[in-house]
């Protein structure tokens, strides 16, 4: 039995892993300054800035379900918050678009370890209902990681969208944290023939991780470069309405077991709905930030609810012994949707208003969520019980 000071060095140590992840979206309020920077290179380069570091998060992920075979997840993730700090302040060595995309890119290292064993972890400290509300923590911690990180981020990039870089100190807090809180469990022990194994029902949650990621990231590519009228071109009201967007995350979070208790199966499809109704308030308020905040909030909604009921249920599907591999598929799937999203939703665009704009890329993702949401319900009715 642990005593409440160990339960919370946990949650902090919780805390700090989603701190790592939210630096995925460190550049997100200056991107519109970059790409004018930038002029040469393409939009849908600088989006990859935010979407970039999936690539190699989903190798990493998946790697990480073996390595921890091998190395204990405190070092793994000490090691990641290191990587994830001198990745960020080495744009600083020279004025060079692709130095900083290599550099986000490479962070994928930091993103992939992040986001697989933050759930790895919580499986092994908590069970039952209890896992349920770690998830929720994890999730609200993933939030205010990202409401602090764009917020500060966009404050210090409208005097210049380098000085946003200096958010990435909070890597090297997160190092520390995790030093300090993180229990040491050594490596997983695999139990006489014990294999780590997947199911099904693993399979099918990140193939709707994929869906949703595909269309849900929309909102921290495209926002800073969506807005019009007085708002245009202004990186503080980008990352307060990335601010909002986490507030929400974080409020969830809090609330997640209440939730899932109204929507019980058919959560993640309400989920995804929920990213629908906010993208149509960005079609439709371009210039409005009332409107845009509400929007940013169904779109926290989406997220803050979706990632951490899903993380519970691949989880619960699975061993303990292959909780890692069944988390890192699921931030595999998440991941590629991500990196593949600028490339698809931009070309669609292309093909089907003929010129590329976030109005259309929103548009575009409105319908293919709905169409995901729904054949998620068509799933989710199908099953005899909630796993």
């Amino acid at each position: 039995m642990r005593s409440k000071a160990e339960t919370t060095k946990i949650y902090l140590a919780i805390v700090g892993i989603s701190f790592l992840q939210g630096l995925q979206f460190c550049v997100s309020p200056v991107l519109g300054e970059i790409s004018a920077h930038y002029p040469d290179v393409d939009v849908s380069f600088v989006q990859m800035l935010i979407t970039a570091p999936s690539l190699i998060s989903m190798v990493v992920a998946l790697i990480s379900g073996w390595l921890v075979v091998k190395i204990s997840k405190k070092r793994l993730l000490i090691f990641a918050a290191l990587v994830a700090g001198v990745l960020g302040f080495i744009p600083f060595l020279s004025d060079s678009f692709w130095l900083l995309f290599l550099c986000r890119t490479i962070f994928g290292i930091s993103l992939g370890l992040a986001t697989a064993l933050n759930t790895a972890v919580v499986a092994e400290f908590f069970e039952g209902p209890e896992r349920v509300t770690a998830m929720g923590i994890q999730a609200a911690s993933v939030g205010a990681g990202m409401m602090i990180i764009t917020t500060v981020g966009g404050l210090l990039g409208a005097s210049g969208f380098s000085r946003s870089y200096f958010i990435n100190i909070i890597a090297f807090i997160c190092m520390a944290v995790l030093a300090l809180c993180l229990p040491e469990t050594g490596k997983v022990k695999l139990k006489g023939k014990e294999k780590i194994t997947l199911t099904k029902h693993v399979f099918q949650t990140a193939g709707f991780g994929f869906l949703c990621f595909l269309f849900l990231i929309t909102f921290t590519t495209n926002i800073a470069m969506h807005l019009s009228g007085a708002l245009e071109g202004s990186s503080s009201v980008a990352g307060t309405l990335t601010g909002v967007f986490s507030v929400t995350q974080i409020i969830i979070g809090l609330v997640l077991g209440v939730v899932t208790g109204i929507f019980k199966k058919f959560t993640l499809p309400a989920a995804m709905f929920s990213f629908c109704i906010g993208a149509i308030f960005f079609i439709m308020f371009p210039g409005n930030f009332l409107m845009l905040s509400i929007g940013a909030a169904f779109c926290g909604l989406s997220q803050g609810v979706f990632v951490p009921t899903a993380m519970v249920e691949v989880s619960n599907a699975v061993q303990a012994s292959s909780v890692a591999m069944a988390s890192a598929t699921f931030t595999c799937a998440m991941c590629l949707g991500q990196f593949v999203s600028p490339i698809i939703l931009n070309n669609m665009s292309k093909l089907l208003f003929s010129e590329v704009t976030t109005t259309n890329v929103y548009i575009i993702a409105a319908i293919g969520m709905a169409i995901s949401g729904a054949l998620a319900v068509l799933w989710k009715a199908r099953e005899k019980k909630n796993v």
